[in-house]
């Protein structure tokens, strides 16, 4: 394997990784119903799932909800 032949500074490694930052994530106004959402994801509006403006399922439950109240019981 390749091994460094001289330690590098922390300044140098500092320089480095300087550019590594968070971006700020893309978020959309949706025409249809006036919510906030991430863009090019499905969101949720008074129990329907929402994409692309239109509505994807009526009276929508997340699979993960329903398994938790079924394991309550």
């Amino acid at each position: 394997m390749a091994h460094p032949k001289r330690r590098v500074s922390a300044v140098r490694r500092d320089k480095r990784r300087t550019h590594y930052k968070l971006d700020a994530k893309a978020v959309s106004v949706c025409q249809t119903t006036g919510e906030l959402h991430l863009r090019h994801r499905a969101y949720v509006v008074d129990g329907d799932l929402y994409l692309n403006g239109k509505i994807a399922v009526k009276n929508y439950a997340p699979v993960a909800s329903a398994a938790a109240s079924t394991d309550e019981d």
